[in-house]
Parts: structure tokens; C-alpha cells; sequence
């Protein structure tokens, strides 16, 4: 019995969808040859969306609420909504809380972080959700290379402290600082480092030169010091901050300094999302 030319018709259109749909993520797959690092515009905080030319997702932070899915969903096709690599810098509540809704919406494959003990409520429950998924995750310590291709990985070049298992004073001042490195190309992610932990950097004359800096800690007054801005002399300055914020970032002293330095300074407060790519040799905005 040969079924109904009805039912046919629906199985043949299911099937052409179904192709084409195929062939369109194919198209989509193979046009992603380049690096693409994505500050999210998630107001008062900070989360770095990072997507390889291998087809690798890196988020870096996840800012103060759950905008930061809005920023994946946004930024990253419906059939790659998975994270490889999530890196909390620091347990602060503009850091880590949306961490917590993408652990519980997207499938995270590893997790790294410092280890180091706090209170905060959002950060006590990003732990519980790692542990109850059994997410394997990395302690961050310079010296520290992670590979994601021949020509793609990322440093992690502070701090070179341990800090499992211990509280701290400021947590600022355990931020991880990240460079991620493509052919010959180069971002310097500095999570809310300080101008202590950038004198130590220098001191320690570790290479900070890059195209892209992630301007630490919002832009605010205790970080990017001119001399940390003259060693990193970067072509882009990015800062993630919210509008009209209560804290006044980013402050005046730290766009002069970038300004000093040839910087083009981007804000998540003037031009949202801000999408810097990569081919390799030169970066574009």
C-alpha cells in the first residue's frame, strides 16, 4: 500500500528542509577562518565571549546577571551553544554571577579559576553546580599555556601565587590575567587587575605587548597605570562598562593615558557589543 500523496509530500519537505538546513551549517561552519573576541555588553561588569577559528567557544567572566545569555544566544549559532573553556577571574558578584545561568543553560566542557576562597553567594553556587556536574576544573597559576591549534592558545601570565583554598583582602589583586595569542596577533584580558598587579608584571618582565587590551577593572582609577599602557601599546583599548554607572568608570586618568599611547578606545556604554576579529596578522574592528 503506498501511503497517501499527502503524507508523501510532508516527508519529501521534511527532508529537503532538513538538507537545507545541513547545507547552510556547513556554509556557515567552513566561513569561520577567523578569531573573533566579543566584549559583551552586560552593563556594570565584564564577560568575554571568545570564538576560534576551530570552532571553540571561550567565555571569560560572565558579568552581574544573566545578560550574558543574551550575548551568547546572540553571538553564537543555535547548533555550537556550548562553552569549551569558562574562566572566572575572580569571585566578584559582576565577574561571576551569570556565570552561574550559563552553567545551567549551556553545556561547559571545563572551567578554570584560582581557586581562591569566598563568601559571595553567586560564587559559593558556581562551585556547587561544577562540582554536582563533575566539570573538570583547571587551577590558574603563571606560568600557564593552553593550546586550541599550531597557531591559537592562550597564556596565563597572573598571577603565579597559589591561591586554592585561601581568602584575600582583594580579590582584585588575584585577578587572572589572560593573553591570548593567533598567528601573529595578540589581547591582553586583564579581568580587574590592578596598578599593583601591573607593576608586578613589568617587574617581573613578563611580555604584555599586544594589539588588544582589555582595559582592567572597568577603567577605573587603580589600574592601567601609564607605564603598564606604554609596555602593552595597544592598537584598541576595551572597556566593559555600564552607562552612567555609580563608580564614574572609566576614569579620566586612565583614557588619558590610553590616549597617550594611540589607543582607539571602545566602550560597551557607547557602541554595545564591541566584535574584534582576527585573520592572524592584523585585527579589525
Amino acid at each position: 500500500m503506498q501511503p497517501p500523496k499527502k503524507l508523501l509530500t510532508i516527508i519529501i519537505t521534511l527532508i529537503l528542509l532538513a538538507l537545507g538546513l545541513g547545507g547552510y551549517v556547513w556554509i556557515v561552519e567552513n566561513q569561520q577562518t577567523n578569531l573573533e573576541v566579543i566584549a559583551l555588553d552586560i552593563g556594570q561588569g565584564d564577560a568575554i565571549l571568545i570564538k576560534t577559528p576551530y570552532r571553540q567557544n571561550i567565555l571569560i567572566d560572565g558579568g552581574p546577571d544573566n545578560s550574558v545569555v543574551r550575548g551568547i544566544d546572540g553571538n553564537l549559532p543555535f547548533w555550537r551553544r556550548r562553552i569549551d573553556l569558562m574562566i572566572l577571574t575572580h569571585p566578584d558578584a559582576d565577574h561571576v554571577t551569570g556565570l552561574v545561568e550559563v552553567l545551567e543553560r549551556y553545556p561547559v566542557e571545563r572551567v578554570m579559576s584560582t581557586g581562591v576562597v569566598h563568601t559571595l553567594p553567586a560564587y559559593i553556587e558556581w562551585l556547587e553546580i561544577i562540582k554536582d556536574e563533575q566539570i573538570p576544573m583547571d587551577i590558574a597559576r603563571a606560568p600557564m599555556k593552553v593550546e586550541f591549534g599550531d597557531d591559537l592558545w592562550l597564556e596565563i601570565i597572573y598571577p603565579w601565587e597559589d591561591y586554592v583554598g585561601i581568602n584575600v583582602e582583594d580579590n582584585n589583586e588575584t585577578s587572572i590575567v589572560v593573553k591570548l595569542i593567533y598567528g601573529e596577533t595578540s589581547f591582553l584580558l586583564t579581568g580587574d587587575a590592578t596598578i599593583k598587579s601591573e607593576e608586578e608584571m613589568l617587574s617581573a618582565g613578563i611580555d604584555v605587548n599586544s594589539d588588544v587590551l582589555k582595559v582592567g577593572h572597568h577603567g577605573s582609577k587603580g589600574s592601567t597605570c601609564l607605564e603598564f599602557a606604554q609596555a602593552v601599546e595597544p592598537e584598541y583599548a576595551v572597556i566593559s562598562v555600564g552607562a552612567d554607572n555609580r563608580f564614574g568608570h572609566p576614569n579620566l586618568r586612565v583614557l588619558k593615558n590610553l590616549e597617550a599611547v594611540g589607543a582607539i578606545i571602545l566602550r560597551t556604554d557607547k557602541t554595545g557589543d564591541i566584535i574584534l576579529v582576527s585573520d592572524g596578522e592584523t585585527v579589525s574592528y
